[in-house]
């Protein structure tokens, strides 16, 4: 199984759209996004994919309440987390926080195969030692809005293998008018 993992959204949907629109063709199966979306509504653009998108909040959460109920929705791909999540996919114990430092110190534990985070809008891929005596793969994939002058970043991940590719799209979407965006 294939996942879509990405972060750092903030409200850029022609840029979360095209991201997980790629992911789909490449064979994604789920979206993890680790953070910052910011405004629920932003997550509306993922529905009409059908994946179930497994998120969390950080620092800039926006409306928590309207995010708990569009993951409510009846039918609605939403599966909202909160602060940090551990969910399991394709049989690996995958963690998801927000913030680096926390997603190391989980890492280290050992009890998760994958842990994911975001904030920092740096890619990043790592084993981490753990105290179990072997390695945790940690991935911030970044951020796929583009923040500031970093790139827009996210990651394909296989579960099986637990390899990864770093994938980065044209900032310059989000300024194209949406019927070219679709061609």
């Amino acid at each position: 199984m294939k996942v879509c993992l990405l972060s750092d959204s903030h409200d850029h949907i022609p840029l979360l759209d095209a991201a997980v629109a790629e992911a789909k063709t490449l064979g994604a199966e789920a979206v993890l996004h680790c953070g910052d979306v910011v405004a629920p509504s932003t997550l509306r653009c993922l529905e009409k994919y059908g994946l179930p998108v497994h998120v969390i909040h950080g620092n800039n959460t926006g409306d928590m309440f309207t995010l708990g109920r569009l993951a409510a929705d009846p039918g609605s791909v939403i599966q909202y987390h909160g602060m940090d999540a551990g969910v399991e996919l394709a049989g690996r114990r995958i963690f998801m926080v927000h913030y680096p430092h926390y997603a190391n110190a989980m890492a280290a534990t050992g009890d998760w195969d994958l842990v994911c985070c975001g904030h920092s809008h740096l890619p990043k891929q790592q084993w981490v030692p753990n105290i179990r005596g072997g390695q945790t793969l940690l991935l911030n994939p970044g951020t796929v809005g583009g923040v500031g002058q970093a790139p827009s970043t996210w990651f394909l991940v296989d579960l099986a293998s637990l390899a990864c590719e770093a994938h980065e799209l044209d900032k310059g979407l989000e300024r194209r008018p949406q019927a070219l965006r679709a061609a």
